[in-house]
């Protein structure tokens, strides 16, 4: 098992297949993008492949969810699906995208054994969406959002991050769209991930004003700590249900404690949470010849060392040099 020195146990591995993002969102990079990893420096869909099947067959990994960047841009992601859904014990497999080339491709990635998927939409307005991705790609999210529920990729879970002066006061109506529409909705606190370093944690929009807004036209009914399990979202039931909305406070109300996630980078590096500053290299082990066990061995290290919570309440945290593109959500 992946287990730490607090107990905790990893059953739940994020896969970032490539740093590139066909947007550029404002709490993510600057507008010219970034300097995005060589080639080289990437791991191949073998690679990709066999790292996984280490942590499904030898670590005990039970999810794995493919992230980027954008997982899309990955040429090889559906065959990568495929393989993955091969493996016995079979993992159950997501996939979190910006929703972009998601209509064309819907329907490959679950016949490849694709379970779900999480589609990041902000914004019900063309004009917010453009100013907040800095892209004309509003209708392509919701072609592809519906195509994913076409495809059977259920529950369609939308992520949505708020920000102040853009889209801070649509709260109640995405979640009315949401239900409207049959996807899951999930507001996240904005986190000191962006390339740029400018976040600041006074002003953001807090769990806490997102469920105030949400209030003004529902009713909110907790689901409860025995439902949510290591699941980030704190669930509500909406107006009575079966509708449910999630809210996952990383920087207000934090779920260290329950963290049951390992993190692959798209250049092979180990990550033991969101907010670390160390990596642990496995792409150097594998590419010098390391038999499985080994590199297990490498995995199981570094995930004894991950720390007890990511210190964003600490004087002293400091943001990670990875941005989120670069890190995987």
């Amino acid at each position: 098992m992946l287990i730490d020195t607090f107990g905790r146990v990893a059953t739940d591995l994020r896969v970032s297949l490539t740093d590139r993002c066909n947007l550029r969102c404002t709490y993510c990079m600057p507008e010219e993008g970034l300097q995005w990893l060589a080639k080289p420096d990437l791991l191949t869909d073998d690679e990709i492949v066999r790292l996984i099947g280490i942590a499904v067959t030898e670590l005990g990994i039970t999810d794995v969810r493919f992230t980027g960047g954008e997982p899309l841009l990955r040429p090889g992601l559906v065959s990568i699906v495929d393989r993955v859904a091969a493996l016995e014990p079979r993992p159950k497999m997501s996939l979190t995208t910006n929703g972009i080339g998601l209509q064309r491709t819907a329907r490959a990635l679950a016949d490849a054994g694709l379970d779900r998927v999480n589609v990041s939409l902000d914004t019900l307005r063309p004009d917010v969406f453009q100013a907040m991705t800095r892209r004309k790609r509003h209708g392509d999210v919701l072609d592809g959002l519906a195509a994913a529920r076409d495809a059977g990729l259920t529950p369609v879970k939308v992520n949505s991050v708020l920000m102040p002066g853009l889209n801070d006061d649509e709260a109640p109506d995405l979640l009315a769209w949401a239900v409207e529409n049959e996807y899951e909705l999930r507001f996240i606190e904005q986190m000191p991930l962006d390339a740029q370093h400018g976040w600041k944690r006074e002003g953001m929009i807090t769990a806490g004003d997102i469920l105030a807004s949400l209030r003004t036209r529902f009713d909110l009914t907790p689901e409860g700590d025995d439902a949510r399990g290591s699941a980030p979202a704190e669930r509500w039931i909406v107006d009575g249900g079966p509708a449910r909305v999630g809210v996952i406070a990383s920087v207000t109300r934090p779920f260290c404690a329950a963290c049951d996630r390992t993190r692959l980078t798209a250049d092979g590096q180990i990550r033991t949470c969101l907010f670390a500053q160390e990596e642990s290299d496995l792409r150097g082990a594998l590419r010098s010849g390391a038999a499985d066990e080994e590199i297990a061995g490498l995995w199981k290290r570094a995930m004894w060392g991950k720390k007890a919570g990511s210190g964003l309440d600490d004087p002293s945290f400091l943001q990670p040099q990875r941005p989120m593109s670069a890190i995987g959500g």
